[in-house]
């Protein structure tokens, strides 16, 4: 359902910036097209991760174009409420694979946690220091994915920070 939102709030910032005569780059549209069909793939038993990899990854890119554009056309205030539309969204996605893996070894009681998989933008890297910054833990998983757990709150700094880094590359 994350998924399904986030593209679904692209969509509408592509139909307003359309209302104010902005044209849309083909290849911005066919990121939208490929992340639609991913994510009814990502849908089907037996998806793999790299399914959802390349969800996240077109919805990245056409995301980083729309916002730059949407600030360029509506200002900031308009931009903050779609950005805020887009992290509930992400948040969503976040505890739709919380649920899906209800025990993970070696999470303290009481902290939370969410499992990323890195992206060619975001390499486990970069993920280990941006969670270092915000006092998070991280262990890595066979399947290459992070859990990262700590505070709620910076669980949620976590997820603002990784997009907005995520949507400048």
């Amino acid at each position: 359902m994350g998924y399904t939102a986030t593209w679904r709030i692209l969509e509408d910032i592509i139909i307003e910036l359309r209302k104010k005569g902005v044209t849309i780059p083909p290849n911005v549209m066919t990121d939208l097209k490929s992340a639609k069909l991913m994510i009814n793939i990502s849908q089907a038993e037996g998806s793999t991760g790299e399914v959802t990899q390349k969800v996240e990854e077109y919805l990245a890119n056409v995301e980083g174009y729309l916002i730059t554009e949407a600030e360029k056309t509506f200002g900031s205030e308009r931009v903050d409420e779609w950005l805020r539309r887009l992290e509930a969204a992400i948040c969503e996605v976040c505890e739709v694979k919380e649920q899906e893996d209800k025990f993970i070894l070696g999470v303290p009681r009481g902290q939370k946690w969410i499992r990323v998989e890195p992206i060619q933008s975001l390499p486990p890297e970069r993920l280990k220091q941006l969670a270092q910054e915000l006092n998070l833990t991280v262990n890595p998983q066979k399947d290459g994915r992070l859990v990262v757990y700590g505070q709620p709150e910076g669980i949620k700094e976590f997820l603002k920070r990784m997009t907005a880094e995520a949507i400048k590359k």
